[in-house]
């Protein structure tokens, strides 16, 4: 229909980006996706960066095969993961190298943070207490320290700071903006208060002058500038802001009936590359607990807290694959599951966020390490380590899970998987098997649902524009959800024969 609305989320995955149209037809949400092209960082003088221009290059272009394509068009919001930035000068030019989390100048900056601050158990407490957040070393925080540490010029020339979200959306709409979901896995924003934590980042050597205010999602930024809507033909088209990060994104796409409740019953697993589990809560769980299962709580639309944890994902899965395509084996990724299923259970227990698996040069090799090392047979077949990857990740979930329960302080009945982890059915039903407990799963598309749902509560297609009014637009968000997109429910079949697994899985972190 040439008048209804529609909106376009430019979704910046870990292998490739996406532009996704979407528009609500006969009551559903139709998607349709418009552009796909890669995303993968580049190796510049020994850092591994963003292809920021290449990146730009593809958005442009799906922007303006979107606007031959559709009418009305009425917005466009880009969501990416967390903690990567872009340093900015007073001459709105790029002041830096735009570094990808996994460049290894993030080594050793959290155990350097904590120094600064009173040393490794105070500055552990300090920066939990003021963050509230999850430690890792990818984190904006440690990111920036290490600029400070190598005496990088670009602290002196840059003007602004700008999560990866906000920089497409600069670049889109010629302003500035720090978007609070994104800017909440920084490590330097206050989750109880949503303000930049300006004594510990001061304290840490980084300038506070380069961060403004904080955005929250469905803020309109503006128009696209003259320069975008002559290259791509988009006119009079908004820049909105969704929950640029992605996880928040695909939150809002979970398709249950509520928000942010004081005891949830259900969580949720957006699963890709990482795995980030958690629950939806009204207010940040900042506790000794929360610090001691190294939980983080992030921003999630609506004021709400994502209390989660960032688990190593279907990364060594991924990884197996390439390793696999070096040795000459051209393997899909069906055949993959196919040999992981007929593979004899338990072989060898891995776990994906051990830090002999973070970036190694092959991960078939890593793996084989890693047994050496704890006193482990090697799988005796591919298939035995591509379900080794699977069965580490699933009993990583029933770990976590168990934490959950303690600090929400309630049994989770039910977990929701949404992102493209929901394929893989082995690893669902294994998930519903190692957790015992129900696994529900889809949307797929979840990252850009959220996306446009955001946009579209934005510019009032959905709710009533009133910002006071968004848990009311988050709640008929996510019915629409319900109503256009079908879900797959698993039920534990095999439940027992995890147990024992689970306690040499525990013992293998001891």
């Amino acid at each position: 229909m040439p008048d209804t609305p529609v909106h376009l989320a430019v979704d910046l995955g870990a292998s490739s980006g996406r532009v996704i149209a979407g528009r609500i037809d006969g009551g559903k949400l139709q998607l349709e996706e418009v552009h796909r092209f890669a995303n993968d960082p580049v190796t510049i003088q020994n850092s591994l960066q963003w292809n920021v221009h290449g990146l730009w290059a593809e958005i442009l272009e799906g922007l303006r095969i979107a606007a031959t394509r559709f009418e009305s068009i009425r917005s466009v919001g880009v969501d990416t993961w967390g903690v990567d930035y872009v340093l900015v000068d007073d001459n709105d030019q790029i002041a830096a190298p735009i570094r990808h989390y996994r460049d290894a100048r993030n080594n050793g900056m959290v155990e350097r943070a904590f120094e600064i601050l009173g040393g490794a158990e105070q500055g552990r407490r300090r920066m939990f207490e003021a963050t509230g957040l999850q430690f890792m070393q990818i984190n904006s925080v440690f990111q920036l320290l290490s600029a400070v540490t190598h005496n990088e010029r670009s602290l002196q020339i840059a003007d602004g700071f700008m999560m990866m979200g906000d920089f497409f959306h600069w670049l889109l709409s010629g302003k500035r903006s720090i978007e609070a979901t994104n800017a909440s896995t920084s490590q330097m924003l206050d989750p109880r208060t949503g303000r930049w934590q300006t004594e510990m980042i001061e304290a840490l050597g980084i300038p506070t002058k380069l961060l403004g205010p904080v955005s929250l999602p469905a803020t309109t930024l503006g128009n696209v500038q003259p320069s975008v809507a002559e290259v791509t033909g988009l006119q009079d088209v908004a820049v909105v802001l969704p929950a640029t990060h992605d996880t928040a994104s695909a939150v809002l796409a979970v398709p249950v009936d509520g928000f942010a409740p004081e005891k949830p019953d259900w969580c949720y697993i957006s699963s890709g590359t990482w795995s980030l589990m958690g629950c939806e809560l009204a207010s940040p769980r900042v506790t000794q607990r929360c610090s001691e299962f190294n939980f983080t709580n992030e921003g999630g639309v609506g004021g709400s807290t994502r209390l989660l944890k960032n688990l190593g994902g279907l990364w060594i899965f991924q990884q197996l694959r390439k390793s696999m395509q070096r040795r000459g084996n051209e393997v899909t990724w069906e055949s993959m599951v196919t040999q992981a299923e007929s593979a004899a259970p338990f072989q060898l227990l891995i776990d994906p966020d051990h830090p002999d698996f973070a970036a190694p040069t092959d991960m078939l090799d890593a793996i084989e390490e890693f047994a050496t090392k704890t006193g482990q047979p090697k799988p005796d077949s591919e298939g035995g380590y591509y379900r080794a990857s699977l069965e580490g990740l699933a009993l990583r979930y029933r770990v976590c899970l168990g934490m959950l329960e303690q600090l929400v302080d309630n049994r989770i009945e039910t977990i929701h998987i949404v992102g493209g982890g929901t394929m893989n059915e082995l690893l669902c039903q294994m998930t519903a098997d190692a957790c015992n407990r129900t696994v529900i799963t889809g949307p797929v598309e979840a990252t850009a649902i959220g996306n446009l749902l955001m946009q579209m509560v934005g510019t009032g297609v959905i709710g009533s524009g009133n910002p006071q009014e968004l848990t009311t637009a988050v709640l008929q968000s996510r019915k629409l959800v319900r109503e256009s997109f079908a879900v797959k429910t698993y039920t534990p079949q095999n439940a027992a024969q995890w147990d024992e697994p689970a306690e040499r899985f525990v013992g293998l972190a001891d």
